[in-house]
Parts: C-alpha cells; sequence; structure tokens
C-alpha cells in the first residue's frame, strides 16, 4: 500500500470522519472547510461534532502532521509543495423545497478544483448525490480547467452510520468504487488498500443510485415495522415479537425492522426525498418512497396522541422527553424527531422539559421555549408524562421507582420499545409503547 497525498473538502460527519480515518491509514490528508471559526477549532483539538471514537484520531494525526486543516481548496490541494492526488468532495447536499438536493456546493467546489489542477487528480464524489451528479462534475471540471490537466471523477459513496461512523469506516459491509478508468480504480484501490472488505467496482452513476437506494430501501424497512405496529396495536399485538419472528428469516433480517416513533438525522429523509425526486424527473412514479415518507410522518404524532389519550387536554401539563439527538451517541439534530414532537406539543399548550446527554448545547440554539433538565430526574420531576424519544444507553438503566416519586401523573411512553411493560406497569405507571399491547 502506497501513502497517498488527499484533499478531503468538507470537514462535517463525512468529510471529518473521512479525514481522520485515511489518515489512520498511512496517508497524508488535508480537510478543508470554508468556515473559519470550524477550521480554527479543529488546529486547536476541538471537534465540531461529536462521534464516538473521533477525537482520538483527530488528535493522534494532527500532532503527527498527517492531518492538516485549511481554509481554502488551492491550499487543501497543495500543502507545502505536495499536490493532492485525490480529492474528495463532502460538502453538504441540502433538500430544496421540492425534495431535490441543492448541488450548489458541489459545483463550486467541482469549479474551485478544476482551477487549481496541476498534474493528475482523481476527483471523487463523497457526498451523497443524485445520479448523474458525476456527469456534472466533470462537465465543470472540463469548463474550468486551465491547466488542461488530466484527471477523473469518480464515485465513492459513503455508508457511515452516525454514532458508529469510524467503527464503519474501518469495518464496512462493502466499498463502491463507480470509476471511469482503470487508472482511477487502481488509485482509490490502493487509498483503500488497508481495510479489509469486499470492493465492488461500477460505473459512476451506478455507484451513485447504490447510496440512495441503500438508505431508501433502510427507511421503508423502518416504515414498514412502524406499518405493523400501527396493526399490531389495533388487534393487541406486539409488534416487537411480530419483527422479532420476521428478523429471524435470513431473507429478511433484525436490522432496521423496529418500531418507533419514526426515522430522522440527515440521511433518511434526505435522500428518501431526493430518491423520489430523481426517479419522477426521468418519468417514473416511485409510489412506495412515498408511502414511506407518509408512515414516517405520521408515526412522529404519536406521543402527542398517546398523550391526549392519557391525559386528555395538553394545555399547561408538563411533558418531560428523554432525549433530543435523532439516534444515541450522536449530537445531530437534523430531521430529529425530537424537533417536531416538541413542536407539536407545544402548540397544544404543552410545558416542554427536555434532557440528552450530549445534544443540548445545539438544542439550546434551535428551542426557544423549552427547558433544559441536567438529568433525567430532573426532567421528570412534576412532570404529568415522561416520553423516550432517543433511546441513549444511559436510559436503559433509570431507577423508575425513584422516577415515579418525582412525576405527577406516572406515565411513561416508551417510544423505542426499550423497557419491559410487565416491569413498569409493576412499579405503578402507565405504559404505552409502539405497536404493544
Amino acid at each position: 500500500m502506497g501513502k497517498h497525498n488527499i484533499c478531503v473538502i468538507g470537514s462535517g460527519y463525512v468529510g471529518l470522519v473521512t479525514g481522520a480515518c485515511l489518515a489512520d491509514c498511512g496517508h497524508h490528508v488535508v480537510c478543508v472547510d470554508s468556515d473559519q471559526a470550524k477550521i480554527a477549532a479543529l488546529r486547536a483539538g476541538k471537534l465540531p461534532i461529536y462521534e464516538p471514537g473521533l477525537e482520538p484520531l483527530v488528535t493522534k494525526h494532527r500532532k503527527s502532521g498527517a492531518l492538516t486543516f485549511e481554509t481554502s481548496i488551492a491550499a487543501g490541494m497543495n500543502r507545502k509543495g505536495r499536490l493532492a492526488e485525490v480529492v474528495f468532495i463532502a460538502v453538504g447536499t441540502p433538500p430544496r423545497p421540492d425534495g431535490s438536493a441543492d448541488l450548489s456546493s458541489v459545483e463550486a467546489v467541482a469549479r474551485e478544483v478544476a482551477q487549481n489542477l496541476r498534474g493528475y487528480v482523481l476527483i471523487v464524489d463523497k457526498s451523497t448525490v443524485p445520479v448523474e451528479t458525476g456527469d456534472w462534475v466533470a462537465k465543470t471540471s472540463a469548463r474550468f480547467n486551465r491547466s488542461k490537466a488530466s484527471y477523473d471523477v469518480a464515485s465513492n459513496p459513503e455508508f457511515l452510520s452516525e454514532g458508529s461512523a469510524v467503527h464503519d469506516f474501518f469495518h464496512p459491509d462493502r466499498i463502491v468504487l463507480g470509476v471511469p478508468s482503470p487508472r482511477a480504480e487502481k488509485l482509490l484501490r490502493s487509498v483503500y488498500a488497508a481495510i479489509e472488505a469486499p470492493v465492488l467496482v461500477t460505473d459512476v452513476k451506478s455507484a451513485e443510485l447504490i447510496k440512495h437506494a441503500s438508505n431508501s430501501f433502510l427507511a421503508t424497512k423502518i416504515s414498514f415495522a412502524n406499518a405493523i405496529s400501527i396493526l399490531c396495536e389495533k388487534v393487541g399485538a406486539d409488534v416487537t415479537l411480530v419483527t422479532q419472528g420476521m428478523g429471524m428469516d435470513r431473507r429478511i433480517g433484525p436490522h432496521f425492522l423496529r418500531a418507533g416513533i419514526g426515522f430522522g438525522g440527515f440521511c433518511f429523509p434526505k435522500d428518501l426525498e431526493a430518491f423520489r425526486w430523481i426517479a419522477k424527473q426521468k418519468g417514473y412514479d416511485f409510489k412506495l418512497l412515498e408511502a414511506v415518507r407518509e408512515i414516517n410522518e405520521q408515526q412522529k404524532n404519536w406521543v402527542v396522541q398517546k398523550l391526549e389519550e392519557e391525559l386528555w387536554n395538553l394545555r399547561g401539563k408538563r411533558i418531560a422527553l428523554l432525549g433530543l439527538s435523532f439516534k444515541p451517541d450522536t449530537d445531530d439534530l437534523r430531521f430529529a424527531p425530537s424537533l417536531e414532537i416538541i413542536a407539536k406539543l407545544q402548540a397544544h399548550g404543552a410545558e416542554v422539559v427536555v434532557y440528552d446527554p450530549i445534544a443540548i448545547p445545539k438544542a439550546k440554539k434551535l428551542l426557544q421555549k423549552a427547558h433544559f433538565a441536567k438529568n433525567p430526574y430532573e426532567a421528570a420531576t412534576k412532570a404529568d408524562g415522561l416520553a423516550l424519544i432517543t433511546e441513549w444507553p444511559e436510559f436503559k438503566t433509570l431507577d423508575f421507582a425513584r422516577i415515579k416519586k418525582l412525576m405527577r401523573t406516572p406515565l411513561l411512553l416508551d417510544g423505542r420499545n426499550v423497557y419491559d411493560p410487565a416491569k413498569i406497569r409493576a412499579l405503578g405507571f402507565t405504559y404505552r409503547g409502539v405497536g404493544r399491547p
């Protein structure tokens, strides 16, 4: 395996993890971001995101010099005379109102990369982008490639799950290389030579579709489980047993087959909408994905519906929520179900108090009227209802006997089906789970 000079443009959840992990693979990596405050913080050893295992990697390779940070693409591609061989584009592709992806940042990066070409460079789309983006990156690169240097444009989609992204990078199910030439394939294979995983080599468009298709299918499994939970509630069955039985079938598998209050995060909702938009633009009505989205939106009403069933009117009631981030082990609040649930509760006149182990600093910038507790027990104090929103590990070992004494009304809504209903009810709680009797 050779050491390569790599520039990663974008230092968010994908770019920073990619850069730190590639440095750990032995490469020289420069992470670039236009946010000067973010780069200043990274140079000082302060991370803008929370991700288990990431801080030690950044610290180690920042000190060794294998991982450096710049605010300009020109500096990132030519770090002290060391020309980048591979440039990963890992900037944001936020959704537009119509569901399509905003690719303006990708275009701007492609233009600037082309303007700074000095020799052969492999330009790699790492961001999740719609199919045919590679074509546009190639056209943009050709238009602004004043030096007439040679280059290739490839697609190397990431499959990192927030909360386990570092582990996922080093232990992936597969590495997808969408390449236009043998030279590009050889170079990307060398970049990932330290990672033991199956490598799938495809054309660029197939690689672009793989990411959207994968995330949309996982979202479909979640919504299917949630649809089953609605039926289970109506007939008195237990969705946790139904999905357990389904998941034991090797053709189905247990992963992403858990009912709850809906999926969130930046990937699934955004990619689902983008995939629907792509299909529509090509003349195909992908009705299945519309149903997946509708089920997920309906599921976010579950907390308010169950509270009203148990408490009648919510105006003036104090409701405590445990968890804010869209999943455990991350501080990411983008498209988090908690934000919509809080908005709905406040619209009904409820007083909302929240606790999250990590995400409160970011939540304070987004939630103006919510109260923030220092721990779960403070959140539960004088509450008329307590709802589990994010299944952080510490919430699984709470002292519910203590919590019952603190609450005004011992009502527990288990939005992630974490707790044993019989044990909770034995303590004197009214327990409501998702799709559970």
